[in-house]
C-alpha cells in the first residue's frame, strides 16, 4: 500500500493544484489534435504500470483539457463545477466499493438519510422508501414514469409487467414543447409511445396552459383514449420558466391523473425566498425527479427519484430471485427493488458530503446567489443596445441574443446560431445555443456559487463584440 498512499498523496496534491488554477485559465479550448490522437490510439498495454506514472499521465494527458465547467465564467447548457467535499468522499467511495442495491452496510443507510435531506431541500413529502438515489434525472424520470404507467395498468385491471404494454388501451400523456427530452425517451422506452405524449399549449414564457390541459384530456377521454400522465416543469432548461404546478395538480387531481414534475435542474431554486413563490404545488406531485449533480454541484453522477407512495415503485420494480433473499432486509427491502439497477454504486457519500459541507442554509445562499446573478445579467443584457432579452429571468437562466437594428430577422439568425461556437473558441467565456419561438439564441445558465458580476461582464462583452464580427463578417 505504500504505492497507492504515496501516489495518493501526488494526486490530490494535482487535484488541488487543477481546481485551484481553473479560474486563471481559459474557460475552453478544443484540444491539441496531437492529444486528441494521443488518447483516440491508445494501444491496449501488456505489462502494467506503476500508480506513479499513472498519476503522472493525468495529469499531462487528461487534466489539461477539461469541458469547462469548473470555470466561473463557463455558462453552458446545466453542467456543474464539482464541489470540494464531494469531490474528495467519491474517492473514499470508490476505496470502499460496495454494490448500493441493499444488505446492512453503510452507504445503503447513508443513502436512506440523503434522499430524505434531499425531499427536505424541495420541500417534498417523504415517507421512508419514497426515493432513491439514480444516474441522473432521464434515469429518474424512467422510473418514474414506469410508476406512473404500472399505476394506470391496475386500474384497468391489468397486469402489465406479466402481460406486457400490449395489453393495454391507448394511455395518454401531457407534456409541454418545454418538456425535457428524457421524457419522452422514457415514454418511448416504457412502450406508450412519443405519439401519446400530447404537447399542450404553452403562454408566451413557455409555461404549460392547464386549461388547455384540461380541455386536451377531455378531448382525448371523449375519443375513448386513457389519459394517465401530466409532467410540469419546475425549471424548464430553455429558459427556467416553472410552470403553475398547482394549477396543474388542480386537474390531476380532477382527472385521476398521475402529476411528474420535472425539477432535474430548477427544483432547488425554491430555496430561493424571491424564487419560492413559483414552486406552489410542488409538494402534490406524485413523483418528483431531481439532479444533485446540478444545482448543488455534487459530482457526475447522482440523480435522484422522489415519489408520494412507495408501494407505486416497489409494485413496479420489486423481483427478488432465491439468489439474493435476504432475511435480515426489513420492511424496506432493497434499494434495488425501487427501479432499475441492481448494482448500484455508492452515490450517497459524495451527497452526504456536498450537502454537510455548506447546510441548508449555505445552500440556500449558494442558489440564491445563482438566481441574482441571472436577474443581473437579465439587466446587462437589456441595457445593451444590441441585445435582446428572449425571456424573463425566473431562475438561473438567462436566454438573448444579438439584436443589432436594422438587421434582418433572417440575418439576425444565422448570427445568432453561429454565436455560441465563436464565444466558445475564444476561450473567455462559454454559453450554449437554443432556439426560442424561431428564434435562435444564447442561454446561460449560472449554477456555479462562484460567479461574480465581472464574469457576467465578459458575456456581455463576447456577445456584443463576437456578434458585431459575425454580422460584419470578420469572423
Amino acid at each position: 500500500m505504500n504505492d497507492f498512499r504515496t501516489a495518493g498523496h501526488a494526486a490530490v496534491d494535482l487535484l488541488a493544484d487543477y481546481l485551484g488554477k481553473l479560474p486563471e485559465g481559459p474557460v475552453w479550448q478544443a484540444m491539441d489534435p496531437a492529444a486528441r490522437e494521443r488518447l483516440l490510439t491508445l494501444p491496449l498495454p501488456k505489462d502494467g504500470r506503476g500508480l506513479d506514472e499513472l498519476v503522472a499521465d493525468i495529469g499531462t494527458e487528461v487534466l489539461p483539457y477539461p469541458m469547462g465547467n469548473g470555470h466561473p465564467r463557463f455558462f453552458g447548457w446545466v453542467n456543474a463545477a464539482p464541489a470540494p467535499a464531494g469531490v474528495l468522499a467519491t474517492l473514499a467511495a470508490a476505496a470502499m466499493n460496495p454494490s448500493s442495491a441493499g444488505g446492512d452496510h453503510a452507504d445503503v443507510h447513508l443513502e436512506r438519510t440523503v434522499v430524505r435531506w434531499i425531499a427536505e431541500l424541495a420541500g417534498f413529502p417523504h415517507p421512508p422508501g419514497a426515493g432513491l438515489l439514480t444516474s441522473g434525472a432521464s434515469m429518474a424520470t424512467i422510473v418514474a414514469l414506469g410508476s406512473a404507467r404500472n399505476r394506470a395498468a391496475r386500474l384497468l385491471g391489468v397486469d402489465v409487467r406479466e402481460e406486457g404494454v400490449a395489453a393495454l388501451p391507448p394511455l395518454v400523456g401531457y407534456v409541454s414543447a418545454e418538456t425535457h427530452s428524457c421524457v419522452r425517451k422514457a415514454a418511448e422506452l416504457l412502450g406508450l409511445g412519443g405519439r401519446n405524449l400530447r404537447a399542450v399549449r404553452t403562454d408566451a414564457a413557455g409555461h404549460l396552459d392547464p386549461a388547455a390541459l384540461r380541455a386536451q384530456v377531455a378531448a382525448d377521454r371523449a375519443a375513448g383514449l386513457h389519459p394517465f400522465l401530466a409532467v410540469a416543469s419546475a425549471g424548464t432548461v430553455n429558459t427556467g420558466a416553472v410552470d403553475d404546478i398547482a394549477a396543474i395538480a388542480d386537474v390531476c387531481a380532477d382527472e385521476g391523473l398521475w402529476l411528474h414534475v420535472d425539477g432535474a435542474y430548477g427544483a432547488f431554486g425554491l430555496l430561493d425566498p424571491l424564487s419560492a413563490h413559483r414552486y406552489a404545488g410542488l409538494d402534490r406531485a406524485d413523483s418528483l425527479a431531481l439532479d444533485p449533480h446540478k444545482w448543488l454541484g455534487v459530482p457526475v453522477d447522482c440523480g435522484c427519484v422522489l415519489v408520494r407512495d412507495p408501494a407505486e415503485l416497489r409494485g413496479s420494480f420489486s423481483l427478488v430471485p432465491s439468489y439474493l433473499r435476504d432475511e435480515n432486509a426489513g420492511g424496506l427491502g432493497w434499494f434495488s427493488e425501487y427501479g432499475i439497477e441492481q448494482t448500484r454504486p455508492f452515490r450517497s457519500l459524495k451527497v452526504w458530503a456536498t450537502i454537510a459541507a455548506s447546510g441548508r442554509d449555505g445552500i440556500a445562499r449558494d442558489v440564491a446567489h445563482c438566481t441574482a446573478m441571472a436577474r443581473r445579467l437579465g439587466e446587462l443584457v437589456d441595457a445593451a443596445p444590441d441585445l435582446e432579452l428572449l425571456a424573463p429571468v425566473e431562475t438561473s437562466i438567462t436566454a438573448f441574443r444579438y439584436a443589432a437594428e436594422g438587421v434582418s430577422e433572417e440575418l439576425l439568425n444565422r448570427v445568432n446560431q453561429a454565436l455560441p461556437v465563436a464565444i466558445q473558441q475564444r476561450g473567455r467565456t462559454f454559453a450554449t445555443g437554443t432556439v426560442l419561438d424561431g428564434r435562435e439564441a444564447l442561454r446561460a445558465c449560472l449554477i456555479n456559487p462562484a460567479v461574480a458580476e465581472d464574469d457576467l461582464a465578459v458575456l456581455v462583452e463576447e456577445a456584443r463584440t463576437v456578434g458585431a464580427d459575425l454580422l460584419s463578417g470578420r469572423s
